[in-house]
Protein backbone atom coordinates (compact mmCIF):
# COMPACT_ATOMS: atom_id res chain seq x y z
CA UNK A 1 0.00 0.00 0.00
CA UNK A 2 2.93 2.60 -0.20
CA UNK A 3 1.91 3.89 -3.35
CA UNK A 4 -1.61 4.80 -1.61
CA UNK A 5 -1.87 8.33 0.01
CA UNK A 6 -4.41 8.12 3.02
CA UNK A 7 -5.13 11.92 2.86
CA UNK A 8 -6.55 11.70 -0.73
CA UNK A 9 -10.17 10.66 -1.43
CA UNK A 10 -12.28 10.48 -4.18
CA UNK A 11 -16.36 10.56 -4.18
CA UNK A 12 -17.99 9.11 -7.01
CA UNK A 13 -21.48 10.02 -7.21
CA UNK A 14 -23.97 11.58 -10.25
CA UNK A 15 -25.75 14.08 -7.83
CA UNK A 16 -24.10 17.34 -8.22
CA UNK A 17 -25.32 18.68 -4.12
CA UNK A 18 -24.15 15.37 -2.30
CA UNK A 19 -20.63 15.77 -4.12
CA UNK A 20 -20.36 18.87 -3.41
CA UNK A 21 -21.51 18.44 0.50
CA UNK A 22 -19.56 15.84 0.86
CA UNK A 23 -16.55 17.66 -0.13
CA UNK A 24 -17.22 20.21 2.43
CA UNK A 25 -17.10 17.88 5.03
CA UNK A 26 -14.03 15.84 3.69
CA UNK A 27 -11.82 19.44 3.52
CA UNK A 28 -12.41 19.83 6.92
CA UNK A 29 -10.85 16.63 7.76
CA UNK A 30 -7.45 17.45 5.78
CA UNK A 31 -8.61 15.71 3.02
CA UNK A 32 -7.74 16.54 -0.50
CA UNK A 33 -10.90 15.86 -2.09
CA UNK A 34 -11.66 14.76 -6.26
CA UNK A 35 -14.94 14.64 -7.58
CA UNK A 36 -16.37 12.49 -10.25
CA UNK A 37 -19.98 12.14 -11.51
CA UNK A 38 -19.81 9.07 -13.16
CA UNK A 39 -17.96 6.11 -12.96
CA UNK A 40 -15.57 6.25 -16.02
CA UNK A 41 -14.36 9.48 -14.88
CA UNK A 42 -13.46 8.45 -11.32
CA UNK A 43 -11.58 5.25 -13.17
CA UNK A 44 -9.37 7.13 -14.75
CA UNK A 45 -8.59 9.46 -11.65
CA UNK A 46 -7.98 6.53 -10.49
CA UNK A 47 -5.41 5.79 -12.78
CA UNK A 48 -3.64 9.01 -12.28
CA UNK A 49 -3.74 9.60 -8.29
CA UNK A 50 -2.65 7.64 -5.30
CA UNK A 51 -6.12 7.71 -3.78
CA UNK A 52 -6.61 5.64 -0.51
CA UNK A 53 -10.49 5.87 -0.09
CA UNK A 54 -13.21 5.89 -2.52
CA UNK A 55 -17.18 6.93 -1.65
CA UNK A 56 -18.79 5.31 -3.82
CA UNK A 57 -22.62 5.41 -5.08
CA UNK A 58 -24.55 2.33 -6.17
CA UNK A 59 -26.98 3.86 -8.55
CA UNK A 60 -25.33 5.91 -11.24
CA UNK A 61 -26.63 6.58 -14.96
CA UNK A 62 -23.95 4.21 -17.55
CA UNK A 63 -21.48 2.00 -14.96
CA UNK A 64 -22.90 1.52 -12.06
CA UNK A 65 -21.38 1.09 -8.73
CA UNK A 66 -20.79 -2.57 -8.69
CA UNK A 67 -19.21 -2.81 -12.29
CA UNK A 68 -17.34 0.50 -10.70
CA UNK A 69 -16.40 -1.90 -7.36
CA UNK A 70 -15.37 -5.28 -9.75
CA UNK A 71 -13.02 -3.20 -11.43
CA UNK A 72 -11.54 -0.96 -8.48
CA UNK A 73 -11.18 -4.38 -6.45
CA UNK A 74 -9.48 -5.88 -9.65
CA UNK A 75 -6.60 -3.00 -9.52
CA UNK A 76 -5.74 -4.72 -6.11
CA UNK A 77 -3.94 -1.84 -4.34
CA UNK A 78 -5.56 -1.97 -1.57
CA UNK A 79 -8.14 1.25 -1.66
CA UNK A 80 -10.80 1.25 0.78
CA UNK A 81 -14.46 1.59 -0.80
CA UNK A 82 -17.26 3.16 1.02
CA UNK A 83 -20.80 2.53 -0.76
CA UNK A 84 -23.36 4.99 -0.63
CA UNK A 85 -26.30 5.04 -2.19
CA UNK A 86 -30.06 5.88 -1.56
CA UNK A 87 -31.21 2.25 -2.70
CA UNK A 88 -29.67 0.33 -0.13
CA UNK A 89 -31.04 -2.90 0.95
CA UNK A 90 -29.71 -5.79 2.81
CA UNK A 91 -29.02 -7.68 -0.57
CA UNK A 92 -27.38 -5.02 -2.33
CA UNK A 93 -25.05 -4.21 0.99
CA UNK A 94 -24.39 -8.14 1.65
CA UNK A 95 -23.36 -8.26 -2.45
CA UNK A 96 -21.04 -4.93 -2.08
CA UNK A 97 -19.00 -6.74 1.11
CA UNK A 98 -18.67 -9.42 -1.15
CA UNK A 99 -17.17 -8.42 -3.72
CA UNK A 100 -14.59 -6.12 -1.31
CA UNK A 101 -16.26 -3.22 -0.36
CA UNK A 102 -14.93 -1.84 3.15
CA UNK A 103 -17.81 -0.38 4.03
CA UNK A 104 -21.57 0.51 3.77
CA UNK A 105 -23.68 4.28 4.28
CA UNK A 106 -27.47 4.22 3.32
CA UNK A 107 -28.72 7.92 1.63
CA UNK A 108 -29.82 10.49 3.46
CA UNK A 109 -26.59 10.24 5.76
CA UNK A 110 -25.46 12.29 8.23
CA UNK A 111 -22.25 14.40 8.47
CA UNK A 112 -21.09 12.14 11.57
CA UNK A 113 -22.19 9.41 10.06
CA UNK A 114 -19.70 10.39 6.65
CA UNK A 115 -16.94 11.83 8.93
CA UNK A 116 -16.61 8.30 11.23
CA UNK A 117 -16.78 6.08 8.85
CA UNK A 118 -13.89 8.15 6.42
CA UNK A 119 -12.28 8.21 9.99
CA UNK A 120 -11.88 4.58 10.53
CA UNK A 121 -10.70 4.35 6.85
CA UNK A 122 -8.20 6.15 7.26
CA UNK A 123 -7.01 4.89 10.29
CA UNK A 124 -6.71 1.54 8.26
CA UNK A 125 -4.92 2.09 5.29
CA UNK A 126 -2.21 4.63 7.98
CA UNK A 127 -2.17 1.24 9.98
CA UNK A 128 -1.41 -1.11 7.21
CA UNK A 129 1.09 1.20 5.61
CA UNK A 130 3.09 1.51 8.70
CA UNK A 131 2.72 -1.95 9.22
CA UNK A 132 4.12 -3.02 5.83
CA UNK A 133 6.69 -0.12 6.22
CA UNK A 134 8.57 -1.82 9.05
CA UNK A 135 8.47 -5.52 7.76
CA UNK A 136 9.96 -3.99 4.59
CA UNK A 137 12.89 -1.99 7.43
CA UNK A 138 12.87 -5.36 9.04
CA UNK A 139 13.49 -7.12 5.84
CA UNK A 140 15.72 -4.70 4.58
CA UNK A 141 17.35 -4.48 8.19
CA UNK A 142 19.66 -7.50 7.93
CA UNK A 143 19.04 -9.20 3.99
CA UNK A 144 20.69 -5.84 2.75
CA UNK A 145 23.52 -6.33 4.95
CA UNK A 146 25.70 -8.05 3.06
CA UNK A 147 25.31 -5.74 -0.21
CA UNK A 148 25.24 -2.26 1.82
CA UNK A 149 28.03 -0.15 0.93
CA UNK A 150 27.94 0.89 4.31
CA UNK A 151 30.45 1.60 7.41
CA UNK A 152 28.72 -1.18 9.47
CA UNK A 153 29.85 -3.52 6.86
CA UNK A 154 33.55 -2.10 6.68
CA UNK A 155 34.02 -2.22 10.15
CA UNK A 156 32.57 -6.09 10.14
CA UNK A 157 34.66 -6.84 7.07
CA UNK A 158 38.20 -5.36 8.69
CA UNK A 159 37.19 -7.42 12.63
CA UNK A 160 39.90 -9.73 13.67
CA UNK A 161 37.21 -12.07 14.92
CA UNK A 162 34.96 -13.97 12.72
CA UNK A 163 31.37 -12.97 12.28
CA UNK A 164 28.47 -14.29 10.71
CA UNK A 165 24.77 -12.83 11.03
CA UNK A 166 21.50 -14.53 10.57
CA UNK A 167 17.88 -13.48 9.77
CA UNK A 168 15.28 -14.65 11.62
CA UNK A 169 14.69 -18.40 9.93
CA UNK A 170 18.53 -19.06 11.03
CA UNK A 171 20.27 -18.12 7.28
CA UNK A 172 23.51 -15.98 7.24
CA UNK A 173 22.83 -12.84 5.36
CA UNK A 174 26.80 -12.15 6.62
CA UNK A 175 29.94 -13.48 6.80
CA UNK A 176 33.13 -11.43 7.37
CA UNK A 177 36.45 -13.13 5.86
CA UNK A 178 38.28 -13.63 9.24
CA UNK A 179 35.24 -15.99 9.45
CA UNK A 180 35.59 -17.62 6.09
CA UNK A 181 39.39 -18.34 7.46
CA UNK A 182 38.79 -19.32 11.33
CA UNK A 183 36.35 -22.16 10.05
CA UNK A 184 37.83 -23.05 6.59
CA UNK A 185 35.04 -22.28 4.88
CA UNK A 186 34.95 -21.76 0.88
CA UNK A 187 34.14 -18.74 -0.90
CA UNK A 188 32.08 -20.22 -3.09
CA UNK A 189 29.40 -20.25 0.17
CA UNK A 190 28.19 -16.85 0.68
CA UNK A 191 24.67 -15.52 2.29
CA UNK A 192 21.22 -17.05 1.80
CA UNK A 193 22.36 -20.44 2.96
CA UNK A 194 21.41 -22.06 6.30
CA UNK A 195 23.37 -21.44 9.02
CA UNK A 196 24.44 -25.74 9.04
CA UNK A 197 26.17 -24.74 5.98
CA UNK A 198 29.00 -22.89 7.66
CA UNK A 199 29.02 -24.67 11.40
CA UNK A 200 29.44 -28.66 11.84
CA UNK A 201 28.69 -28.83 15.31
CA UNK A 202 25.22 -29.40 15.76
CA UNK A 203 24.63 -27.73 19.58
CA UNK A 204 25.65 -24.51 18.13
CA UNK A 205 23.64 -24.82 15.08
CA UNK A 206 20.62 -25.40 17.29
CA UNK A 207 21.44 -22.92 19.71
CA UNK A 208 21.77 -20.25 16.60
CA UNK A 209 18.64 -21.45 15.24
CA UNK A 210 16.82 -20.80 18.80
CA UNK A 211 17.91 -17.49 18.84
CA UNK A 212 17.54 -16.52 15.32
CA UNK A 213 13.68 -17.31 15.93
CA UNK A 214 13.36 -15.79 19.07
CA UNK A 215 12.82 -19.11 21.10
CA UNK A 216 15.60 -18.81 23.63
CA UNK A 217 14.06 -18.36 26.86
CA UNK A 218 17.14 -16.00 28.71
CA UNK A 219 19.08 -13.56 26.19
CA UNK A 220 21.29 -12.71 29.47
CA UNK A 221 22.31 -16.36 29.91
CA UNK A 222 23.56 -17.77 26.45
CA UNK A 223 26.56 -19.86 27.10
CA UNK A 224 29.40 -19.78 25.31
CA UNK A 225 30.72 -22.54 23.08
CA UNK A 226 34.00 -23.93 22.09
CA UNK A 227 34.76 -25.73 18.81
CA UNK A 228 37.87 -27.18 17.61
CA UNK A 229 38.55 -26.50 13.55
CA UNK A 230 39.58 -29.12 11.21
CA UNK A 231 43.17 -27.44 11.84
CA UNK A 232 43.02 -28.27 15.29
CA UNK A 233 42.17 -24.69 16.06
CA UNK A 234 40.36 -24.03 19.26
CA UNK A 235 37.51 -21.00 18.53
CA UNK A 236 35.64 -19.61 21.34
CA UNK A 237 32.06 -18.78 20.29
CA UNK A 238 29.48 -16.36 21.66
CA UNK A 239 25.85 -15.99 20.33
CA UNK A 240 23.74 -13.25 20.58
CA UNK A 241 20.38 -11.89 19.72
CA UNK A 242 19.65 -8.85 16.89
CA UNK A 243 16.48 -7.05 18.12
CA UNK A 244 14.11 -4.74 16.12
CA UNK A 245 12.59 -1.60 16.74
CA UNK A 246 9.88 -3.39 19.23
CA UNK A 247 12.23 -5.23 21.28
CA UNK A 248 11.32 -8.30 18.91
CA UNK A 249 14.22 -11.15 18.04
CA UNK A 250 14.84 -10.76 14.23
CA UNK A 251 18.36 -12.40 13.98
CA UNK A 252 21.42 -13.43 15.60
CA UNK A 253 25.18 -12.22 15.85
CA UNK A 254 27.59 -15.17 16.07
CA UNK A 255 31.39 -14.15 17.34
CA UNK A 256 34.20 -16.77 17.07
CA UNK A 257 37.55 -15.82 18.77
CA UNK A 258 40.77 -17.71 18.33
CA UNK A 259 41.37 -19.03 21.63
CA UNK A 260 44.09 -21.79 20.62
CA UNK A 261 47.06 -19.98 22.22
CA UNK A 262 45.32 -19.24 25.27
CA UNK A 263 44.33 -23.10 25.33
CA UNK A 264 48.19 -23.63 25.23
CA UNK A 265 49.72 -21.33 27.52
CA UNK A 266 46.90 -22.58 29.75
CA UNK A 267 47.49 -25.94 29.37
CA UNK A 268 51.25 -25.38 30.46
CA UNK A 269 50.03 -23.39 33.05
CA UNK A 270 48.31 -26.66 34.78
CA UNK A 271 51.34 -29.05 33.62
CA UNK A 272 53.80 -26.36 35.80
CA UNK A 273 51.38 -26.38 38.83
CA UNK A 274 50.92 -30.24 38.72
CA UNK A 275 54.27 -30.86 38.52
CA UNK A 276 55.30 -28.42 41.45
CA UNK A 277 51.94 -29.67 43.81
CA UNK A 278 53.33 -33.24 43.01
CA UNK A 279 57.26 -31.99 44.11
CA UNK A 280 55.85 -29.87 47.35
CA UNK A 281 53.27 -32.94 48.35
CA UNK A 282 55.99 -35.58 49.54
CA UNK A 283 58.06 -33.14 51.53
CA UNK A 284 55.53 -31.45 53.23
CA UNK A 285 53.84 -34.69 54.59
CA UNK A 286 57.05 -35.33 55.73
CA UNK A 287 57.54 -32.16 57.32
CA UNK A 288 53.50 -32.65 58.96
CA UNK A 289 54.25 -35.78 60.24
CA UNK A 290 57.94 -35.03 62.06
CA UNK A 291 56.07 -32.31 63.47
CA UNK A 292 53.44 -34.75 65.20
CA UNK A 293 55.88 -36.76 66.87
CA UNK A 294 57.62 -34.00 68.16
CA UNK A 295 54.84 -32.33 69.45
CA UNK A 296 53.46 -35.66 70.76
CA UNK A 297 56.72 -36.31 72.36
CA UNK A 298 57.22 -33.21 74.24
CA UNK A 299 53.67 -32.76 75.49
CA UNK A 300 54.30 -33.00 79.41
CA UNK A 301 57.52 -31.08 78.78
CA UNK A 302 57.64 -27.61 76.53
CA UNK A 303 56.05 -24.62 77.65
CA UNK A 304 52.39 -23.31 76.45
CA UNK A 305 54.03 -20.72 73.81
CA UNK A 306 56.13 -23.83 72.75
CA UNK A 307 53.62 -26.02 72.28
CA UNK A 308 51.22 -23.38 70.65
CA UNK A 309 53.84 -22.33 67.98
CA UNK A 310 54.56 -25.85 67.14
CA UNK A 311 50.46 -26.46 66.68
CA UNK A 312 50.32 -23.29 64.55
CA UNK A 313 52.78 -24.70 62.15
CA UNK A 314 51.69 -28.10 61.63
CA UNK A 315 48.50 -26.53 61.42
CA UNK A 316 49.95 -24.10 58.23
CA UNK A 317 51.71 -27.31 56.82
CA UNK A 318 48.26 -29.41 57.06
CA UNK A 319 46.53 -26.47 54.97
CA UNK A 320 49.58 -26.40 52.45
CA UNK A 321 49.05 -29.81 51.94
CA UNK A 322 44.81 -29.52 51.55
CA UNK A 323 46.08 -26.76 49.17
CA UNK A 324 48.51 -29.01 46.91
CA UNK A 325 45.94 -32.00 46.67
CA UNK A 326 43.03 -29.27 45.81
CA UNK A 327 45.37 -27.51 43.15
CA UNK A 328 45.87 -31.42 42.02
CA UNK A 329 42.33 -32.09 41.62
CA UNK A 330 41.97 -28.51 39.64
CA UNK A 331 44.86 -30.03 37.30
CA UNK A 332 43.37 -33.10 36.62
CA UNK A 333 40.03 -31.50 35.57
CA UNK A 334 41.21 -29.07 33.71
CA UNK A 335 43.15 -31.88 31.82
CA UNK A 336 40.02 -34.09 31.83
CA UNK A 337 42.43 -36.64 33.13
CA UNK A 338 39.99 -39.95 33.21
CA UNK A 339 41.23 -41.84 36.17
CA UNK A 340 38.47 -43.88 37.09
CA UNK A 341 35.17 -45.39 34.88
CA UNK A 342 31.65 -44.31 35.08
CA UNK A 343 29.13 -46.22 37.29
CA UNK A 344 25.42 -45.88 38.01
CA UNK A 345 25.38 -43.87 41.57
CA UNK A 346 22.45 -43.96 43.37
CA UNK A 347 22.45 -40.09 44.06
CA UNK A 348 20.43 -39.85 47.68
CA UNK A 349 22.29 -43.27 48.75
CA UNK A 350 25.62 -40.52 48.07
CA UNK A 351 24.32 -37.41 49.89
CA UNK A 352 23.10 -40.12 52.78
CA UNK A 353 26.33 -41.17 53.19
CA UNK A 354 28.19 -37.66 52.95
CA UNK A 355 25.65 -36.54 55.07
CA UNK A 356 27.09 -39.45 58.07
CA UNK A 357 30.48 -38.72 57.31
CA UNK A 358 30.06 -34.89 58.20
CA UNK A 359 27.67 -35.14 60.65
CA UNK A 360 30.14 -35.05 63.47
CA UNK A 361 31.78 -31.97 62.39
CA UNK A 362 27.54 -30.00 62.35
CA UNK A 363 27.49 -31.60 65.75
CA UNK A 364 31.04 -30.05 66.75
CA UNK A 365 29.40 -26.39 66.05
CA UNK A 366 25.77 -27.41 67.83
CA UNK A 367 24.71 -27.57 63.96
CA UNK A 368 21.62 -29.54 62.19
CA UNK A 369 22.47 -31.40 59.12
CA UNK A 370 19.65 -33.27 57.56
CA UNK A 371 19.80 -34.84 54.56
CA UNK A 372 15.80 -35.48 53.42
CA UNK A 373 15.08 -38.00 51.30
CA UNK A 374 13.54 -37.62 47.82
CA UNK A 375 9.66 -37.71 47.61
CA UNK A 376 9.67 -39.67 44.58
CA UNK A 377 12.51 -42.40 43.63
CA UNK A 378 15.05 -40.44 41.86
CA UNK A 379 16.83 -42.48 38.48
CA UNK A 380 20.60 -43.74 39.04
CA UNK A 381 22.81 -41.28 37.73
CA UNK A 382 25.76 -42.55 35.65
CA UNK A 383 29.01 -40.91 36.76
CA UNK A 384 32.26 -40.95 38.72
CA UNK A 385 31.28 -41.47 42.26
CA UNK A 386 34.18 -40.22 43.40
CA UNK A 387 33.76 -36.44 41.34
CA UNK A 388 30.05 -36.26 42.64
CA UNK A 389 31.53 -36.75 46.34
CA UNK A 390 34.06 -33.79 45.67
CA UNK A 391 31.14 -31.78 44.53
CA UNK A 392 28.57 -32.52 47.31
CA UNK A 393 31.19 -32.91 49.97
CA UNK A 394 32.35 -29.26 49.16
CA UNK A 395 29.26 -27.85 49.36
CA UNK A 396 28.21 -29.36 52.79
CA UNK A 397 31.31 -28.85 54.14
CA UNK A 398 31.10 -25.26 53.20
CA UNK A 399 27.84 -24.90 54.61
CA UNK A 400 29.09 -26.07 57.90
CA UNK A 401 31.84 -24.02 57.81
CA UNK A 402 29.90 -20.75 57.27
CA UNK A 403 27.19 -21.10 59.66
CA UNK A 404 27.19 -20.06 62.50
CA UNK A 405 26.68 -22.11 65.81
CA UNK A 406 23.58 -23.95 66.50
CA UNK A 407 22.86 -23.26 62.98
CA UNK A 408 20.79 -25.67 60.05
CA UNK A 409 21.86 -27.13 56.97
CA UNK A 410 19.28 -29.40 54.61
CA UNK A 411 19.98 -31.25 51.56
CA UNK A 412 17.37 -32.03 48.91
CA UNK A 413 17.59 -33.95 46.28
CA UNK A 414 14.82 -34.35 43.25
CA UNK A 415 14.15 -35.08 39.72
CA UNK A 416 13.55 -32.20 37.21
CA UNK A 417 12.83 -33.28 33.70
CA UNK A 418 15.30 -35.31 32.36
CA UNK A 419 17.98 -33.56 35.50
CA UNK A 420 18.79 -34.62 38.89
CA UNK A 421 18.64 -31.32 41.03
CA UNK A 422 20.57 -31.15 44.59
CA UNK A 423 20.07 -28.32 46.90
CA UNK A 424 21.99 -27.58 49.99
CA UNK A 425 20.85 -24.66 52.00
CA UNK A 426 22.01 -23.00 54.85
CA UNK A 427 20.98 -20.58 57.84
CA UNK A 428 24.32 -19.06 57.61
CA UNK A 429 26.26 -15.90 57.29
CA UNK A 430 25.35 -15.42 53.42
CA UNK A 431 27.12 -13.81 50.92
CA UNK A 432 27.03 -9.99 49.97
CA UNK A 433 25.83 -9.54 46.12
CA UNK A 434 29.10 -7.85 45.39
CA UNK A 435 30.90 -11.00 46.01
CA UNK A 436 28.64 -13.48 44.42
CA UNK A 437 30.88 -13.39 40.77
CA UNK A 438 33.88 -13.92 42.44
CA UNK A 439 33.14 -17.38 44.77
CA UNK A 440 34.17 -19.65 41.93
CA UNK A 441 37.86 -17.99 41.55
CA UNK A 442 40.38 -19.64 42.36
CA UNK A 443 41.85 -18.93 45.96
CA UNK A 444 39.04 -16.47 46.57
CA UNK A 445 37.71 -15.77 50.00
CA UNK A 446 34.78 -13.84 51.06
CA UNK A 447 36.86 -12.36 54.47
CA UNK A 448 34.51 -10.32 57.62
CA UNK A 449 34.80 -10.23 60.83
CA UNK A 450 32.72 -13.43 60.79
CA UNK A 451 34.61 -15.49 58.29
CA UNK A 452 38.60 -14.60 58.60
CA UNK A 453 38.94 -17.20 61.37
CA UNK A 454 37.52 -20.08 59.07
CA UNK A 455 40.57 -21.80 57.53
CA UNK A 456 40.25 -23.01 54.03
CA UNK A 457 41.70 -22.82 50.57
CA UNK A 458 39.68 -20.97 48.55
CA UNK A 459 39.55 -23.67 46.08
CA UNK A 460 36.86 -25.72 47.02
CA UNK A 461 34.33 -24.34 45.04
CA UNK A 462 35.96 -23.62 41.72
CA UNK A 463 36.61 -27.69 42.08
CA UNK A 464 32.91 -27.64 42.54
CA UNK A 465 32.32 -25.34 39.19
CA UNK A 466 35.25 -27.04 37.65
CA UNK A 467 33.43 -30.60 37.51
CA UNK A 468 30.04 -29.85 37.30
CA UNK A 469 30.78 -28.00 33.87
CA UNK A 470 32.73 -31.33 32.63
CA UNK A 471 29.36 -32.91 33.67
CA UNK A 472 27.44 -30.92 31.27
CA UNK A 473 25.79 -29.74 34.42
CA UNK A 474 24.87 -26.06 36.00
CA UNK A 475 25.30 -24.38 39.69
CA UNK A 476 23.70 -22.06 40.57
CA UNK A 477 23.78 -19.49 44.04
CA UNK A 478 20.79 -17.63 46.31
CA UNK A 479 22.19 -16.19 49.17
CA UNK A 480 21.04 -12.92 51.46
CA UNK A 481 23.46 -11.62 53.88
CA UNK A 482 22.65 -13.00 57.71
CA UNK A 483 19.91 -15.03 56.54
CA UNK A 484 21.35 -17.60 54.26
CA UNK A 485 22.86 -19.75 51.22
CA UNK A 486 21.25 -22.23 48.78
CA UNK A 487 24.03 -23.78 46.28
CA UNK A 488 21.66 -25.64 43.64
CA UNK A 489 23.54 -28.38 41.74
CA UNK A 490 21.87 -29.81 38.20
CA UNK A 491 22.99 -32.51 36.36
CA UNK A 492 21.88 -34.21 33.15
CA UNK A 493 20.48 -37.85 33.31
CA UNK A 494 22.21 -38.87 30.43
CA UNK A 495 25.63 -40.39 30.45
CA UNK A 496 28.30 -38.47 32.50
CA UNK A 497 31.98 -38.02 31.53
CA UNK A 498 34.17 -40.63 33.19
CA UNK A 499 36.21 -39.98 36.27
CA UNK A 500 37.58 -36.53 36.39
CA UNK A 501 38.99 -36.92 39.63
Amino acid sequence: MEHLDPGKILVIDDEPSLREGAKRILSKMDFEVFLAPRGEEGLEILQQEPIAIVLLDMKMPGMDGMEVLKRIMAMERGILVIVITGYATVETAIEAMQRGAYNFIPKPYQPDQLRISVSRAREKIELTIEKERLQREKKRTLEDLHNEQSRTRTIIESLPNGVIVTNSMGKVVLINPACYQYLGISEDKGPGLAIDNFIENRELCDLVIDLSRGRYIDYSDIPPHEIETENKNCLMVRCSPVMGERNECIGAVVNFVDITTMKALDQLKSEFVAKVTHELRSPLSTIHEQLNMVIDSIADKADEQDQYMLSRAREKTRTLISTIGDLLDLSRIEAGTQAKKTEKVQIDELLKNIGDFLNDRAKAKNQTLTVIPPETTIPPLTADPMALESVFGNLIANAINYTQEGGTIEVRSDVAGNNIRVSVKDNGFGIDAKYMDKIFDRFYRVKNDRTRFINGTGLGLPIVKGIVDAMKGYINVESEVDRGTTFTVILPLKSIPAGIM
